[in-house]
């Protein structure tokens, strides 16, 4: 009977679990072989070493917050508007909670990681840059003035990596409320 190898992925998943958890310092071969109930042998037939690893952490955390989300919008909005382009955008944010990326634990950690290492800063700067791109080219279809078009995206940018932050209550309001409100504002 054939081993059945742990795959990839799941080494990549449990690291992006451990990475959110405790840093990249967290993230070392025993600790991932252990948490996968799995001897750290296999790691190496899918890696170099801890830095390949780490490589193919961020290039997943990457593609899901940028490629993976652009597509998800433009599929599931094709030949549509861009206010409803960033409606479905600001939705899909808003619910992601996905395996491949952990959600928002692990772009915090990521952002956290980068304000410690210029490599993963500029990276972290590249992903934004992308980001801002999508926006501009959604917001710019409705918004005349750039000035105005680079402020929605700061504020949609903000809101997006600050709201998970934030700890304050919204009054007598629910949160969805508010959020709806922040999103109809920038929309309008």
């Amino acid at each position: 009977m054939a081993k059945v190898r742990t795959p990839p992925e799941a080494w990549i998943a449990q690291g992006l679990r451990m990475l959110a958890a405790g840093g990249p310092d967290a993230v070392r071969v025993e600790t991932l072989a252990h948490a996968l109930g799995v001897t750290k042998g296999g790691f190496y037939g899918h890696f170099a070493d801890r830095a390949a690893l780490l490589e193919e952490m961020l290039d997943t955390w990457e593609r899901g917050v940028t490629d993976a989300m652009i597509e998800h919008v433009e599929g599931v909005a094709a030949n549509q508007d861009a206010r409803t382009k960033l409606r479905r955008l600001f939705e899909a944010v808003d619910a992601v909670d996905d395996e491949a990326t952990l959600g928002v634990a692990v772009d915090l950690a990521i952002r956290e990681w980068a304000r410690r290492d210029a490599v993963i800063a500029e990276r972290v700067g590249r992903v934004d840059n992308r980001q801002m791109a999508y926006l501009r080219s959604l917001f710019g279809e409705f918004c005349d003035d750039e000035l105005e078009v680079e402020a929605r995206c700061l504020m949609t940018m903000s809101m997006r990596v600050g709201d998970h932050l934030i700890r304050a209550d919204y009054s007598d309001r629910r949160r969805a409320e508010v959020m709806d409100r922040v999103s109809r504002q920038l929309l309008a």
